[in-house]
């Protein structure tokens, strides 16, 4: 049974003469646990629809369903609390920040959270235990190797609970040999926790490793 489905997306930006289709009637469906890797040249698509996935855009038109509710059908506060609880996100950048503890990196979604501080903590360094960083939650973000640094990014990814993964380049900063690595914590990841992941990335490697792969060109999936 899917948990997410997009149904029909498009994409306009711009009007008149000026605009332009980025999604032009794409659909697909993604299962608990399963990793999707979605690829293509620049300006396929790819970013638009993750920022539609991510909940960060609506589609011009089409369904997108996650967990059987018609998200487009929410109002922004839900849309909002939606993707703080259900949605983690990865970057190619980490978007840490330098001057904050690995563990205040990963606290930080439980803190707009609400959740209370003792149980931040415990859950915080659990999260960084279970990405191989145990004992190292006082270190900052610029003590740490580029791979060490996507690993506190997938433990604040996963800092909510969240039964969806977006993960966009996850790899693109990273040697193959520590790509590698991350990919097997996030195949883990989606192993242990049942979340879906979605990745975009440019990487023939990193889409061979996903269970599926959506090639798109031009807003379309050419498969």
């Amino acid at each position: 049974m899917s948990f997410l489905s997009c149904e029909n997306l498009v994409k306009h930006y711009g009007g008149g003469g000026g605009g332009f289709a980025a999604l032009r009637g794409l659909s697909f469906e993604l299962s608990p646990s399963e990793m999707l890797a979605v690829t293509g040249p620049s300006g396929c698509g790819k970013s638009t629809l993750l920022n539609i996935v991510g909940l960060l855009d609506a589609p011009t038109s089409g369904r997108y369903l996650l967990d059987g509710r018609d998200v487009g059908a929410l109002d922004d506060y839900r849309r909002t609390l939606l993707r703080r609880t259900d949605i983690g996100f990865i970057f190619q950048s980490f978007h840490l920040l330098p001057n904050f503890s690995l563990l205040d990196n990963v606290s930080l979604p439980m803190l707009y959270a609400g959740l209370p501080s003792r149980e931040i903590k415990a859950r915080g360094m659990e999260l960084l235990a279970s990405v191989g960083l145990g004992g190292q939650e006082r270190k900052k973000p610029p003590q740490l190797s580029g791979g060490e640094r996507q690993r506190v990014a997938v433990a604040r990814a996963l800092a909510n609970r969240p039964r969806l993964l977006l993960a966009d380049e996850p790899t693109g900063n990273l040697d193959s040999r520590t790509s590698a690595d991350i990919m097997a914590l996030l195949r883990g990841v989606c192993q242990r926790s049942g979340a879906a992941m979605l990745i975009v990335t440019h990487d023939p490697e990193v889409a061979r490793k996903a269970d599926r792969n959506i090639k798109m060109r031009d807003g379309r999936a050419e498969n």
